[in-house]
């Protein structure tokens, strides 16, 4: 078992948790609808990705592409559900984050990579068989 991932995917999983229900409770009296949906995508996107790292870690191997993958979602994460949740707040922080939305892609890209590197991990096992 890969404890690094596992801390980082439980970690991910709770902090997208308290994250979910702030945007629920306090978070819809101070922003748009629309800036809360930007919001929930994040929360959700962040805990799809924190269980797919819990995932990884559970998986008996020590394999190049499983720590691919683990790094690239780790990455996706706080690019990609960063970056929207500082969208989401653009208004209430009275800043022009105009610099953070290419982030939001980047992030996308990086967990498309570590999709990418689970199937290919897959694939070199399934090949040994």
């Amino acid at each position: 078992m890969n404890y690094k991932f596992l801390s980082a995917g439980v970690s991910f999983a709770a902090v997208s948790v308290v994250l979910g229900a702030f945007g629920a409770h306090q978070l819809k009296e101070i922003v748009e609808a629309k800036d809360l949906v930007t919001w929930e995508t994040g929360c959700r996107y962040q805990m799809y990705h924190a269980l797919a790292l819990i995932l990884i870690s559970m998986i008996s191997a020590e394999h190049k592409n499983l720590k691919r993958a683990g790094f690239f979602f780790s990455m996706g994460i706080f690019l990609f559900s960063g970056s929207l949740y500082f969208i989401a707040l653009k208004d209430v922080l009275s800043m022009n984050l105009k610099f953070i939305g290419p982030l939001t892609p980047i992030g996308g890209l990086f967990f498309v990579a570590g999709w990418v590197s689970l199937l290919l991990f897959s694939i070199s096992n399934v090949e040994k068989k």
